[in-house]
């Protein structure tokens, strides 16, 4: 791995110690003075914090170690009460309580004070845990002790590894005195805490890793837009020379460059799948969002009757009923556009509940009440049955928003359900909005992960993403809460996405939950709020059946599957060819997760030992919590996982600094997928350090097999995340951002074989410039890609790479402030190069 902050913090005081290797601060204890120090919480949302007594006997705030990750943002998040403990074996035991209403505490532990293994929470019987107390016994183990809100003491004994907590029942008879704590002054203000002896060198650890925390934000707070200022005196031009090396090769990942579908910002139902009718299925609810019902986004001339005695399936028990002269209207996704001669395909399931003979007019209506499109459906028959209609809009109409009407013509009441209206033309014909699915396609992807991040493992355990409710016919899947706040019909189903891979070429990559759902879940019903405690163990081995039943549907014979003949009997007999399944989703790395992450994935292995597992390792880049523990995890169960996911949004500066990220990874454990990365904004100057990361990871494109920026598309108006890489309303792309641009040319112009090259350039000029050389084995073809980020021109000196006056250049340049950029087709005038100021290049050799 690449130098972390740790090691920059055990390296500094291992030269301050004249050692040859660093050493873990806890382990170093002798020929040193000791220091007091003093842990602490300011408040509730400030997290544990750490004081050192100075020769002044002055408290000295040195900063946070740690910071509650119990559920939900805002509303949770806090420290009560922390408590500390020392172990025998010099390691370090945190408790606090999260809130007064919770059926859990919070447990973490560390070996230095720094780095604490993600925390856990223990479920007890009482809710609201206050004030709890901790002390090691003879046996390594520990005696936890809170206070209930009646005033009640409660005993929970904890493992010697603190990961298996045993609460005793009935109350505990241990007195006051155990609640004993110390006092400092911090900053003016008396606190209460645990005070400890340590040695200076301890201290001293600690002090340089916050030392290096600082340095680190201040390069990552870089931003391109002091560049006038910053790099004043380099001039307009900068020369530099790139020495390529044709002999130094290495194989790297041909499945580098993927996407990152995740249904966010209405990215499924009202964007790539091309559905218009927004509540097909009359099954939002406030459980979606507040103020939704089986009738939001339909209108009526009447009150719309809602009922579910006689359903079209159990999984969508909602429908409605009409009588004569009502008229049901669908606003669709911020409303329905037609154009002259646009052609539609509408679809109804309906039962003609007086067994009479009916009609049901279908029509789009204009804002002035003028039908621009309309048919007639003839009813017939007992219950319930699928009808289907062709929608041509008049060629004399005007382009505009229209509503789709449905009117009984005749006496009788009619149920309806899964109203439908697609565009006769999808991509492939198989459903999805052409355009959006085109500029996906358009950026070469190798692979695309599905169905999403937070929402695959959900709101809570109730809302785990289930593959198997998203297959079959539209009426038996499903439908469920986004995450995001609105609804899943899951019409984009686990057939559609294998579908869509299928179409433009790519791996499907779907992941799924290990178990446990987003770790900032909000409570449930108990007060039990983040990750819940997991799925129950007892439920496991089937949850684990859901996912091996996920293979056999992808990949088994219909002959002799059921699971296969599911697949086959929507239309698709021969298998998809699954190779990868992912484990998880940046959740919290605590003792639930693993305990179930390693059951999944052993099921899987046992039964499909050639699937490639993808674990998580957090949310966060080193030196994260999540992210040290992941790894650890990984490493520990090397026969389970061939990958591990790896997220972070990051600063441009960050980018600019960390370009040797992957440079000092171990190669001999799992491979890096990184699943979610990007920028945090939308302009040329993230393109421009994406650029520059792509080249990394193409340098280390032998530990880092796949990579997707996330997150990929957004409706405007129903954001739930900025920056997105396409942006687009009901009409069209309104966006295809410069990062966008980005990962299409690294898509499009990829490699399976990387050419070792340098250089040469003023030292302070080099963290903005980077380079990569890949060579395509089945084409023959190689690929100079070239990042420029100084406002200077550069003219660069190839050598060592024949570059022929003539061979093709694509590339962008602009502002860094701009939100869009010119993508130039150009010839090379041969080896010596000319980039200008912030461009990016990609010329094919």
């Amino acid at each position: 791995m690449k130098k972390s902050l740790l090691l920059l913090a055990a390296a500094a005081l291992a030269a301050q110690t004249r050692a040859q290797q660093p050493v873990p601060a806890y382990q170093i204890i002798g020929r040193d003075t000791t220091c007091q120090i003093f842990v602490y919480s300011p408040g509730e949302k400030d997290g544990l914090h750490l004081a050192y007594l100075t020769d002044n006997d002055h408290w000295q705030d040195v900063g946070q170690l740690c910071a509650s990750d119990y559920a939900e943002w805002g509303s949770e998040k806090r420290m009560h009460h922390p408590y500390v403990v020392h172990a025998s074996d010099g390691t370090w035991r945190l408790l606090f309580g999260v809130n007064d209403y919770s059926p859990c505490f919070a447990a973490a532990y560390s070996e230095d004070l720094v780095t604490w293994r993600p925390q856990d929470y223990p479920r007890v019987a009482e809710k609201g845990v206050a004030e709890p107390v901790m002390f090691q016994m003879d046996d390594g183990t520990f005696d936890i002790y809170f206070k209930a809100k009646d005033g009640t003491r409660h005993y929970v004994q904890a493992s010697e590894d603190f990961r298996k907590f045993t609460e005793q029942p009935g109350p505990s008879t241990i007195e006051d005195m155990a609640w004993m704590r110390d006092t400092a002054t911090v900053g003016g203000r008396v606190q209460q805490g645990n005070q400890f002896d340590v040695p200076k060198l301890h201290l001293d650890y600690i002090r340089q890793y916050f030392a290096a925390i600082d340095r680190d934000n201040e390069l990552s707070r870089e931003t391109m837009r002091d560049d006038a200022r910053r790099f004043a005196r380099i001039g307009n031009n900068v020369e530099a020379t790139l020495t390529v090396k044709p002999a130094q090769t290495k194989r790297i990942s041909d499945k580098l460059l993927g996407v990152f579908f995740e249904d966010i910002s209405y990215a499924a139902d009202g964007g790539l799948y091309a559905e218009l009718v927004q509540n097909r299925d009359f099954e939002y609810s406030p459980a979606d969002r507040r103020g939704w019902t089986a009738t939001t986004a339909w209108q009526s001339n009447r009150e719309i009757r809602i009922a579910t005695d006689v359903p079209l399936s159990t999984a969508n028990p909602h429908y409605a009923v009409l009588a004569a002269r009502d008229t049901l209207y669908n606003i669709g996704w911020d409303s329905i556009t037609a154009a002259p001669q646009s052609a539609f395909d509408f679809s109804v399931y309906v039962r003609n509940e007086s067994g009479l003979r009916n009609q049901l007019l279908v029509a789009l209506v204009a804002a002035d009440g003028t039908a621009v499109a309309k048919g007639k459906l003839k009813i017939e028959g007992q219950g319930w049955n699928r009808y289907t209609l062709p929608l041509v809009v008049d060629r004399k109409a005007l382009k505009g928003r229209v509503r789709l009407a449905l009117t009984p013509l005749k006496e009788g009441q009619l149920a309806v359900d899964m109203v439908s209206l697609f565009p006769r033309e999808t991509f492939r014909g198989h459903g999805l909005r052409k355009d959006l699915a085109e500029a996906i396609a358009a950026l070469h992807p190798k692979f695309v992960r599905f169905p999403g991040g937070c929402m695959s493992h959900g709101q809570g355990i109730d809302n785990i993403y289930h593959w198997n409710q998203t297959v079959g016919p539209w009426q038996d899947r499903t439908p469920a809460p986004n995450i995001w706040n609105y609804h899943q019909t899951r019409g984009l189903g686990f057939y559609e996405y294998f579908q869509f891979c299928e179409d433009i070429g790519a791996e499907p990559l779907p992941v799924l939950a290990a178990g446990v759902p987003c770790q900032n879940s909000r409570c449930n019903a108990d007060g039990y709020g983040g990750q819940q405690g997991g799925i129950p163990m007892d439920q496991m081995p089937a949850y684990c059946q859901e996912l091996l039943n996920l293979i056999e549907w992808a990949n088994g014979d219909p002959a002799t599957s059921s699971w296969a003949r599911l697949r086959a009997e929507a239309g698709h007999p021969a298998p998809f060819n699954l190779k990868y399944i992912g484990i998880g989703n940046e959740d919290i790395i605590s003792t639930a997760f693993e305990e179930r992450c390693e059951m999944i994935c052993r099921a899987i292995k046992e039964r499909y030992p050639h699937i490639k597992v993808c674990g998580t390792v957090g949310p966060f880049h080193d030196p994260s919590p999540d992210y040290v523990e992941g790894w650890k995890f990984a490493k520990a169960h090397p026969q389970l996982f061939d990958m591990v996911d790896e997220h972070y949004y990051e600063s441009t500066g960050w980018f600019m600094h960390h370009q040797d990220y992957y440079d000092h990874y171990d190669r001999t454990g799992p491979q890096v997928y990184l699943g979610e990365w990007a920028s945090r904004s939308t302009t040329h100057e993230s393109a421009l350090v994406e650029a520059m990361h792509l080249c990394a990871l193409e340098r280390n494109g032998d530990v880092v097999a796949m990579s997707s920026y996330a997150p990929l598309l957004c409706k405007e108006g129903h954001a739930n995340w900025n920056p997105d890489m396409i942006y687009f309303n009901n009409d069209t792309i309104t966006a295809l951002t410069p990062s966008y641009e980005t990962q299409r040319l690294w898509g499009t112009y990829c490699g399976d074989e990387y050419v070792a090259s340098e250089l040469a350039i003023a030292p302070e000029l080099r963290y903005r410039l980077a380079a990569s050389v890949v060579r395509n084995t089945a084409t023959g073809k190689t690929y100079l890609k070239l990042v420029n980020a100084l406002p200077s021109q550069l003219t660069l000196t190839v050598d060592g790479l024949s570059i022929p006056a003539g061979a093709p250049v694509e590339g962008f340049h602009g502002q860094v402030t701009d939100r869009r950029v010119r993508v130039e087709r150009t010839a090379a005038e041969g080896p010596r190069l000319v980039l200008p100021p912030y461009a990016v290049r990609v010329i094919e050799l």
